[in-house]
């Protein structure tokens, strides 16, 4: 469990806190291409890191995340006409520029010059890797774009990707995005039939490797036939990307603070057409009779009207179905993305982990907390974070194998120095 003041400082992302200032050392997801698809196109909100702010796509096709209030007169700018490389204020006519800058001001003489003297808060945005990426933190220290693997393909404008809104704050879905030992049970289907190769009920040993990017977190199980090992090794990059083992480069996750009670999610799914293949074809089944990662986002993620909120909430109780609990699966509620939300938003919206009792299982957890806390401890102390400046850093992938490789250590290094080599 952690103390009442390590919980503050694990959940708490605002400006100024120890956590919120190390996020903003990051370049984060924030928004999907989609959402301002063409030059000129139409402002919208965006809330980050308790945050309101205002996205928009100048007529040269470049991204501005501004601040949600007018310096003039405090009036939102999503009300602001997107035109001719800039978002004009419809209150007074102040007009402002993707990095910020006044760029006029109709109300005042033609001869002033106070319209220098005004700037707006603005963040750098980039399109990157079919995402919209934000950086918020000190201009004299923002970083080169993070070379996540699918980012780098000829291919990654057009990766598909799926964004909602989760009412927990951003520890809750990550900590799920990290626990393998759950799969069992909230992801089960009673009708899968176990692969008659390994067994579900084979003991399982966690191991945490950490690495530069953050960590490599390692399943293993012994196969059924031959005393060859299953390992499922899922990375986690800080601060909050986790790839779980799955086809190509898995499941890919970010899980980004909105707010401290609300947290957006990000699922990739990398178009990796040039790529190797695993290194061993385990079944197109999941060995453990799980929901399969890999259905089409309209049957995981079917959104609420005009809304980010899945449309199976906590205000319907997920449209539990009993009946189906008792017949098809632990939790009468259909795809891993529902059964997650359920789980981790019933905590409430930042749970009080005075109160929990981590056992083996949670090992990753308690190494995914430990490094956030201490960085953010580090970062108060002046000791910035040296991941974000090293792009290539970024670049990894997951690894789901049966092999006679019994350390964790070695099976990455051969793993890893394989995957590098292809990009």
């Amino acid at each position: 469990m952690l103390s009442r003041e390590d919980n503050e400082l694990l959940t708490r992302t605002g400006a100024g806190t120890p956590m919120g200032e190390l996020f903003r050392r990051f370049w984060i997801p924030a928004m999907l291409p989609s959402e301002i698809p063409n030059p000129d196109s139409d402002p919208v909100r965006l809330r980050l890191l308790g945050e309101d702010l205002v996205a928009f796509r100048d007529s040269n096709g470049k991204v501005g995340v501004i601040q949600n209030n007018c310096p003039h007169r405090g009036a939102s700018l999503f009300f602001g006409r997107n035109e001719e490389a800039g978002l004009r204020c419809v209150y007074h006519g102040w007009k402002f520029d993707v990095e910020g800058n006044c760029v006029d001001m109709p109300n005042e003489p033609a001869e002033s010059d106070f319209k220098h003297k005004v700037q707006a808060n603005a963040y750098a945005a980039a399109d990157w890797g079919g995402l919209i990426w934000v950086y918020m933190g000190p201009k004299e220290r923002q970083p080169p774009l993070p070379e996540y693997p699918w980012c780098l393909l000829p291919t990654a404008d057009q990766t598909p990707a799926a964004k909602w809104m989760q009412e927990s704050n951003y520890t809750q879905g990550l900590e799920g995005n990290l626990d393998t030992s759950h799969i069992n049970f909230l992801h089960r289907a009673f009708d899968r039939p176990i692969n008659t190769r390994l067994s579900n009920t084979a003991p399982m040993r966690l191991i945490v490797l950490q690495t530069a990017f953050g960590f490599v977190y390692g399943a293993k199980r012994q196969a059924l036939e031959d005393g060859r090992y299953h390992w499922r090794l899922t990375t986690f990059a800080l601060p909050t990307f986790t790839a779980i083992p799955g086809p190509r480069l898995g499941g890919c996750f970010f899980v980004i603070p909105r707010d401290d009670e609300t947290s957006w999610w990000f699922m990739i799914r990398p178009k990796l057409d040039d790529a190797p293949s695993p290194p061993l074809d385990l079944s197109s089944r999941d060995p453990y009779g799980m929901l399969l990662y890999g259905r089409p986002f309209s049957k995981d993620l079917t959104l609420e009207p005009d809304s980010w909120r899945l449309a199976r909430n906590g205000s319907n109780d997920y449209l539990i179905d009993r009946q189906m609990q008792r017949s098809v699966n632990y939790t009468g509620l259909p795809t891993n993305r529902v059964q997650d939300a359920a789980v981790t938003e019933s905590m409430g919206s930042i749970f009080d982990r005075t109160q929990e009792h981590l056992g083996a299982a949670d090992t990753a957890i308690i190494q995914m907390r430990r490094q956030l806390m201490q960085l953010a401890v580090d970062l108060q102390r002046g000791q910035e974070p040296e991941l974000p400046h090293h792009p290539d850093w970024f670049r990894q992938a997951p690894l789901e194998v049966v092999t006679a490789e019994e350390d964790l250590p070695r099976l990455w290094e051969a793993h890893h120095r394989e995957f590098l080599a292809t990009y």
